[in-house]
């Protein structure tokens, strides 16, 4: 069905605008008409994808538009909160629909609004923006609707959205400088290879000297960066699409995952991220009234390690059978000891999500501690490093000038 962009004047004098779902131009203004909106102003949406065929947003998901976490979150508040004042629901989303500065989100909110008038749940109406709220949010959505609770579940998602951004800020945070420090030395050692010593090979060639090993080694990586920097991009390029294509298959993903666990610093932080993520979404859940097994199926997603992922299909199954979660984790091997025993501890007592969110915050601390030290240790190393580079090219440089100094005298 065609989407129609439109402004236009609402009963209180206000100047309103949005996008709507009609047959027709002439039938969009009728709908408005009967909300209680004059339209000043309708035309057909040309960003959204027509019946005949799909758009390129469709298509290819990095053109898709994303709504940032934070974002999100305040967004769901919002709407909890509506919501828990008595506000209607399509009101609700109109108020949201107007207050919003994004154009995106404005379209968003229209849409999801139409399908709810329209008769569908919100959870439904959710799930058509894939690209905006994920399974795990359209199925807390869901439950809450079913549970007749949906402001308490809106308002855990918004908690959870906030902790998430939060904790992905602080890894990003703490990872950023090394990345930045890296980037610049690495253009800094480009840029002298690639103009500053074919400069000064050129003095030493008019010269006719014996050159130093060290300067001869630096004067070849020169001339091969400048006349074969082609080739070396392409490599890259081939090398990065081979692991990507590798890292496609089952195989290669799970070499990879397992070879990344077993690394001796990373690993471990690798597994303390992955632990928090799986804890705090999987409580949750179980706070906002999902059932075990549809929840432990919606947290799939917010694993990323194949290793972890299939332990807990396994663990699904075996909860099937009759089996404890935190009996089933613990076989497995994969998982720290705290997160199983934590978990035996909530099935024991009736406190799985108290335990869980306990755990979780266990975790993310001891990420942030982990990512602080990673940090402080890559500064000085990286240091060090930069540092022998510099000496490495200072020695190459200047040795061919004493040796002409003492020729000269």
């Amino acid at each position: 069905m065609p989407v129609f962009a439109y402004r236009g004047l609402a009963p209180n004098g206000r100047s309103v605008a949005g996008v709507i779902d009609a047959d027709s131009a002439r039938a969009a203004r009728g709908k408005l008409r009967e909300l209680g909106v004059f339209p000043t102003d309708l035309a057909e949406d040309a960003g959204r994808a027509r019946a005949g065929g799909p758009s390129l947003r469709s298509l290819m998901p990095m053109f898709r538009r994303r709504i940032p976490p934070t974002e999100l979150a305040l967004m769901t508040r919002q709407l909890g909160a509506l919501l828990g004042a008595g506000v209607q629901l399509v009101e609700a989303l109109s108020a949201l629909s107007q207050q919003a500065t994004r154009p995106a989100v404005r379209k968003m909110l229209s849409q999801v609004r139409e399908a709810v008038r329209e008769g569908l749940s919100l959870a439904d109406a959710l799930a058509a923006h894939p690209e905006i709220f994920s399974d795990l949010y359209v199925g807390m959505v869901r439950a809450g609707e079913a549970a007749g609770a949906l402001e308490a579940v809106l308002e855990r998602l918004a908690e959870y959205s906030e902790r998430q951004a939060e904790f992905v800020a602080k890894v990003r945070g703490a990872l950023s400088y090394p990345i930045i420090m890296m980037c610049v030395g690495f253009g800094i050692m480009a840029f002298l290879v690639s103009y500053v010593v074919p400069q000064i090979a050129t003095i030493f060639q008019q010269q006719h000297a014996a050159l130093p090993t060290m300067t001869r080694v630096l004067i070849s990586l020169s001339n091969l960066l400048t006349g074969y920097w082609w080739a070396l991009l392409l490599g890259i390029a081939g090398l990065v699409g081979g692991v990507s294509a590798v890292l496609a298959t089952a195989a290669g993903r799970r070499f990879y995952d397992t070879w990344l666990l077993k690394m001796p610093y990373l690993g471990p932080t690798i597994v303390r991220v992955i632990c928090a993520r799986f804890a705090r979404t999987l409580a949750t859940l179980l706070a906002s009234g999902v059932q075990l097994m549809p929840a432990l199926q919606a947290v799939r997603q917010v694993v990323t390690n194949s290793l972890l992922a299939n332990a807990i299909d396994q663990c699904r199954e075996e909860i099937r059978e009759g089996h404890g979660m935190g009996q089933t984790l613990a076989r497995s091997g994969l998982f720290p000891p705290l997160l199983s025993e934590m978990i035996k501890v909530g099935e024991r007592s009736g406190e799985l999500e108290r335990m869980l969110e306990r755990v979780a915050d266990n975790y993310e601390r001891e990420v942030e501690n982990s990512l602080r030290q990673m940090t402080t240790m890559l500064e000085p190393l990286m240091t060090l490093v930069m540092a022998g580079v510099i000496l490495f090219m200072m020695l190459a440089v200047l040795m061919p000038i004493f040796q002409l100094n003492q020729l000269m005298q």
